[in-house]
């Protein structure tokens, strides 16, 4: 054999290698390394949930009450029990997770339910309850949507996490790769005030982009009506005009969560 084919081989060997470890050693991502859980200062404006680097796990300006539905994927209005400093307190959390690999957003939501647990002593049990909810369905005239083809191999840390992005006019949530059950979950967790039940029946996954102007109605009012000037129609509107979809308000059962237990947090 040649020396150049055996370093060709001996190349092939080793990325060969890198490729297993990489994808048998990624991180279970049972818990953040280290975190640290503050008040927020008084007078603090915006709120969210965010890997800020490769490593590192913000949210900022949350009540337990909030930080409950995002790692356990629920509307707020689908907690209840627990007292009342739930939802008034507020709290300013970064943690480190637990490897140089970057987290996807399951394992980031896991690790906040273990310092859910751990930090704020928190216990609850689940229920089925009957609450006013958006029912996602299709619109007349069926879906506009166009099917992802983007393969699982080219996504090993899954597909990337539904979010709004908020301008001076309208907001966009661009989709890739994206089931309508995630559509769902980051409606009823960040626009609407209610929980939203994906009943569109629909199983692939897409690519889509939606705009909206917002209004009093969406994101808590945080937004206020948005601008004058806007050429985009509200959230009910785009998402029939743009995806073909319809959210319907309704009354459904949800598995609604009862705080049986919750402590202020412990110290840092």
């Amino acid at each position: 054999m040649s020396e150049t084919l055996r370093a060709m081989v001996a190349a092939f060997v080793v990325m060969a290698g890198v490729s297993a470890q990489s994808t048998s050693t990624r991180p279970s991502f049972i818990e953040f390394e280290v975190a640290s859980i503050k008040p927020t200062p008084p007078g603090t404006e915006g709120r969210w949930i965010r890997m800020q680097s490769t490593h590192e796990f913000a949210a900022k300006n949350h009540a337990l009450k909030t930080l409950v539905a995002a790692a356990y994927n629920l509307n707020p209005r689908a907690i209840s029990g627990g007292p009342a400093w739930i939802d008034s307190d507020r709290f300013d959390i970064v943690a480190k997770a637990p490897s140089e690999i970057r987290p996807n957003l399951d394992e980031q939501m896991s690790m906040l339910r273990k310092l859910l647990s751990d930090r704020f002593q928190l216990m609850f049990h689940r229920e089925q309850k009957e609450l006013r909810v958006y029912a996602l369905t299709i619109a007349k005239g069926g879906p506009k949507l166009k099917e992802s083809t983007v393969s699982p191999d080219a996504l090993p840390e899954g597909p990337p996490p539904l979010i709004f992005v908020v301008s001076p006019q309208f907001v966009r949530l661009p989709g890739r790769d994206a089931t309508m059950a995630e559509l769902a979950s980051v409606m009823q967790r960040a626009a609407l005030d209610y929980p939203v039940l994906d009943k569109t029946g629909l199983t692939a996954r897409y690519d889509f982009d939606l705009e909206f102007a917002p209004d009093e109605t969406v994101f808590g009012g945080a937004l206020g009506g948005g601008a004058d000037d806007s050429s985009k129609p509200g959230l009910l509107a785009a998402i029939s005009q743009q995806l073909g979809l319809r959210l319907e308000a309704t009354r459904g059962l949800v598995e609604a969560l009862v705080i049986d237990h919750v402590e202020r947090p412990s110290q840092n």
